[in-house]
Parts: structure tokens; C-alpha cells; sequence
């Protein structure tokens, strides 16, 4: 790839209106008004969460693929933000995507708040818990039909709750 190639490209991409530094994607269900976000510093959570967890949350690092217990995990029940427990996503839209990170066809409405990360030179949406900005993973356009999206999760950044257990109180 040239850099004519790459700007091109790059400028190609869609403008995103930012709030904060995310946005909502306009092409998931995802709502107008996202929960109160949160104003506390990364440091806030260090003591709350597993040293890997706020690696993965607040540094924005990802886990090895293959290494969650939750990928090929498929009970009833709801995934939570493992920092301030705000519900992400429903046990019925994951799916095995193959690529070892539990991946997801939508998530719960008004939850994520999505950024372009140009870590890898090519852009990818990030995206992040829309209450503490914890970061979770990327969106991928290879998905399932007939959304055709793949929301690849770091198990990690995440806490399960059966669908037979109340949720817990948010955190923060």
C-alpha cells in the first residue's frame, strides 16, 4: 500500500460526530441518550477490577485470543461491564465467531460508545462502556446476517450474570 493508497482510503471514511471522544454507531441499535458517563480517572478502578482487567479497560490493551472462559460460553444470561456493571450485551446475541474473543451480533441499546482506533495504521471502531469508558474490544463488519456485525469482546472487560440472578447495582 502507497500513501496515496492509505490517504484515500482515510479519507474516505465516514465523519464521526464525537461526544466525549465516542459515538453512538448510527448503523446499531443503539440510543440517542447513552447513561450518565461517569468522571472518574482510570486510577478509580485499578483496586476494583483484576490487574489484566484494567490492562485490558483503561490501557486499552487485548487479551490473548482463545484465553477467556467466556468465549465458548453460552448460558442464559447477561454480560455486564466488569468495571461498573452496566449491562452490554444479551446471551442471545452471542455467537462463536471462531476468533477466540466472545463476539457479540448487537449489543443492548445505549450501552457502547464507539471511536476509530489507528493503533494498526488501519482504522477500526473501538469500543468503549458508554457509563465508565471502559474499553471492551472492536466492531468488525463480518458478522452473522442480518445485522452483519461482530462485536469482538475481551472476556476479560466483561462479567457474566445468569439469566436466574438479579443484576447487581451499578458500580461508581
Amino acid at each position: 500500500m502507497n500513501r496515496r493508497t492509505l490517504l484515500t482510503g482515510l479519507a474516505s471514511l465516514p465523519v464521526l460526530p464525537l461526544f466525549s471522544g465516542f459515538t453512538l454507531a448510527a448503523d446499531s441499535p443503539l440510543s440517542a441518550q447513552p447513561p450518565t458517563r461517569l468522571a472518574h480517572p482510570p486510577s478509580y478502578w485499578r483496586d476494583k477490577v483484576s490487574a489484566e482487567a484494567w490492562k485490558v479497560l483503561f490501557e486499552e490493551a487485548t487479551e490473548r485470543p482463545g484465553s477467556s472462559p467466556l468465549d465458548q460460553f453460552y448460558e442464559p444470561g447477561n454480560y455486564l461491564c466488569a468495571a461498573c456493571y452496566l449491562p452490554l450485551f444479551r446471551s442471545e446475541d452471542k455467537y462463536d465467531s471462531g476468533t477466540g474473543w466472545p463476539s457479540f451480533t448487537q449489543p443492548i441499546e445505549g450501552a457502547l460508545g464507539t471511536k476509530l482506533d489507528f493503533r494498526l495504521l488501519w482504522p477500526r471502531t473501538e469500543y468503549h462502556c458508554a457509563r465508565c469508558g471502559g474499553h471492551q474490544g472492536h466492531v468488525f463488519n463480518d458478522g452473522p446476517a442480518p445485522l452483519g456485525k461482530r462485536w469482538c469482546n475481551n472476556g476479560v472487560a466483561l462479567r457474566f450474570v445468569p439469566a436466574d440472578q438479579p443484576l447487581p447495582p451499578l458500580r461508581g
